[in-house]
């Protein structure tokens, strides 16, 4: 009997089995391998219930028989009981050490946990036991990739798939490290093979649709999502987000509008759903549509502080209605912290200053440490009494607990300190301050020599992709020229400045070392570069790619496989720099260890770049910063004729936010920087700038 129902479930033929199973209970009712049958066949047929009912049966008739221990943890975890099935998986593996799929499976729980150690730990006992296992090297893959490891996660997880081609745990974990490494058409065949042969799984269907428009094919993303569109249970309002952005990919704002408001009647909270419809109401104009679905909103949820603060946004900046709007939010709760904040942001736009400065100052009463306002009452103070903004300052850092914050504030004490004139003491909170992040920071890269051999400058070809690198050491500006290049329209990627940068040699600054050593050739960093156009949305190869570090070792690969690339570099007088980067920090985030470090990793940085210019290794352009504000005309003029371009669309000031120290502000440092910039004099003078 129990070969007929184990027949019956490999064919296919769940009632046949469930029928015989139950036969077969019936007869036997002290036989636990019946009632672990009978599981199997409730559960082939849907009734997890049931299963459960069956394999708990099972276990009470058979408690030492570990296998059934391992098929009731695998019914707990398919109902998301996940403590009970870790410890039946736990019960397992005390009767049987050998059971190889409860390591497995403990190890799969470990890391969907975030576990890496013990997912480790348990790979390692399952080594022990099927060393050659394909499911270990998945697991040894799965980890490597979630640290970050993601060549020796592709490489582990190919033999594994060559091994078990057909595996559906290998082929996920392939297709994932496929994406990571930017190879997109073999994580489409991978993730469309476990969709083929497992058409439920139903969370990977989004993740295939978003591979699919990555490579620049929405049309084929849109019908893929669709199945989960048509389930009620899969509707997500996540979902729906994402197929609005697949239809506005193919030119469709009435479908997508229409996907996004019903998003947000199943989701009225979710952020990036609102920014999404505000951003398309806008764009066309529907700004009516928009106020009605917010209101609507409002009317259910009077508390959410982001609604307030998109409705406003609705409105003409600064006008009779936004006002009204914030009226509305403010009659709710006349000390509403958020709805005073919006208040006082008006006020600004509108130009009341003194209405703006008390409203700073009633917000700081009623929440101390509101940024927002407590930098309009800073920015007040130091305006008309440093001293005061020093004492200010200084009481907020007495109270404050959280050290983040903290360091945030000694930031501003420098500045209070450098507008009263305390410039020795303006160093030594930069230098606290600086020195109290540098574990959160990135370590300063290791410069290789600015002058060698480098391969022929090759011809460009035909065709090539417009190509321009953008680098600026810390304190150079570097940001300023970023912001012009994006504020014009032109594709400028900053992602390697970010959290989620992409995973290439350029992005490496090992690879430095590597290129002067010959461990890294300049194929092999092009082809990585390449892979990961399309992961950062550069479908055609046209773009600006702002590094977070240079290093003439690049040339190893520009010079003879991208001679169509323009390196743009951000300067200053070197001195000012180093004021700068000690006062404000930088976009690149790199660690100011102390001022004598960063004044020589800054000159030896330089030292490429005269190099360079003297030897014009590369077709570069060297933009200075030192004004910008005095002639943004001219500024933006530079940027373009680096580029190329004959014109360029020039900004307003407002673009750059705080400007940081005027050129030459350095010259107030002279005596208690004296060491450093002495370090900076002759880089400085190479540039032509003044010695004194």
């Amino acid at each position: 009997m129990q070969d007929r129902i184990i027949e019956a479930l490999r064919s296919g033929a769940h009632a046949d089995a469930l029928a015989l199973a139950r036969e077969a209970v019936a007869a036997t009712p002290h036989d636990a391998d019946n009632h672990a049958l009978l599981a199997l066949a409730e559960r082939a047929n849907g009734d997890l219930a049931a299963a459960m009912h069956a394999i708990n049966r099972a276990v009470l008739l058979a408690p030492d028989n570990a296998d059934l221990h391992f098929q009731r943890a695998g019914l707990l975890l398919a109902e998301y009981k996940l403590d009970e099935a870790q410890a039946a998986l736990s019960r397992t593996l005390d009767l049987d050490p050998n059971q190889f799929p409860a390591y497995i499976l403990q190890a799969q729980m470990a890391f969907g946990r975030g576990d890496m150690d013990e997912a480790e730990r348990l790979q390692r006992y399952a080594a022990r036991v099927a060393p050659e296992h394909p499911w270990v090297r998945t697991i040894e893959g799965m980890i490597a990739l979630r640290r970050g490891d993601s060549m020796r996660a592709l490489s582990v997880l190919t033999e594994a798939a060559k091994q078990m081609p057909d595996d559906l745990q290998v082929l996920y974990a392939l297709g994932f490290a496929h994406m990571e490494q930017g190879h997109l058409a073999f994580a489409e065949s991978a993730f469309r093979r476990i969709v083929e042969a497992s058409p439920n799984q139903h969370g990977l269907r989004g993740v295939l649709a978003d591979v699919v428009m990555r490579q620049g094919r929405p049309d084929e993303a849109r019908q893929i999502v669709q199945p989960l569109l048509d389930n009620a249970e899969t509707s997500t309002h996540s979902l729906k987000r994402l197929t609005a952005g697949l239809e506005l990919r193919l030119g469709r704002l009435d479908e997508a509008l229409a996907l996004l408001r019903a998003a947000i009647a199943q989701e009225p909270r979710d952020p990036e759903t609102w920014a999404m419809a505000a951003d398309l109401w806008r764009r066309s104009g529907r700004f009516d549509e928009g106020r009605e679905v917010t209101d609507a909103a409002l009317s259910k949820h009077p508390e959410a502080a982001p609604l307030w603060r998109l409705r406003i946004t609705l409105e003409p900046t600064g006008s009779d209605e936004a006002k009204a709007v914030v009226d509305r939010w403010l009659a709710l709760n006349a000390d509403d912290v958020n709805a005073l904040e919006a208040q006082m942001l008006m006020m600004e736009v509108r130009g009341d200053l003194e209405a703006r400065d008390a409203l700073a100052q009633r917000i700081v009463e009623l929440e101390p440490g509101r940024s927002s306002a407590e930098t309009r009452v800073f920015d007040r103070l130091i305006g008309q009494a440093p001293e005061a903004a020093i004492a200010h300052v200084q009481a907020l850092i007495a109270k404050m607990q959280d050290e983040g914050l903290k360091r945030g504030l000694m930031a501003w004490l420098g500045i209070a300190q450098d507008k009263a004139g305390r410039h020795a003491e303006a160093v030594q909170t930069w230098l606290a301050m600086n020195g109290a992040e540098a574990m959160i920071r990135r370590p300063l890269t290791v410069p290789g020599k600015a002058s060698g051999t480098w391969p022929e400058l090759a011809d460009v070809a035909a065709g090539a992709p417009p190509l321009a690198y953008l680098w600026g050491v810390p304190g150079s500006g570097v940001e300023k020229v970023a912001a012009v290049i994006g504020n014009a329209g032109y594709p400028l990627r900053a992602d390697r400045i970010g959290p989620n940068p992409p995973r290439d040699a350029l992005q490496d600054p090992a690879c430095i070392a590597a290129f002067n050593d010959g461990t890294l050739t300049g194929e092999q960093a092009l082809a990585q570069w390449r892979s990961a156009l399309a992961l950062r949305g550069v479908p055609n190869g046209a773009i600006i790619d702002w590094l977070p570090y240079w290093d003439n070792a690049l040339l190893h690969m520009i010079r003879p496989l991208q001679p169509e690339a323009i390196v743009l570099i951000a300067l200053r007088d070197p001195r000012d720099m180093l004021l700068e980067w000690l006062a404000f920090g930088s976009a690149m985030q790199y660690a100011l260890p102390s001022a004598n470090e960063a004044a020589l990793w800054i000159a030896r940085q330089l030292q490429h770049v005269l190099v360079i210019t003297r030897d014009l290794l590369v077709s570069h352009k060297v933009i200075r910063t030192d004004d910008v504000l005095g002639d943004l005309e001219a500024f933006a003029g530079e940027i373009g004729g680096g580029l190329g371009l004959e014109q360029i669309l020039i900004p307003q000031p407002e673009l750059f936010g705080r400007m940081g120290f005027p050129a030459g502000h350095w010259r107030q440092y002279a005596e208690p920087l004296a060491e450093p910039f002495a370090l900076l004099s002759d880089v400085a003078q190479a540039f032509g700038y003044p010695a004194n």
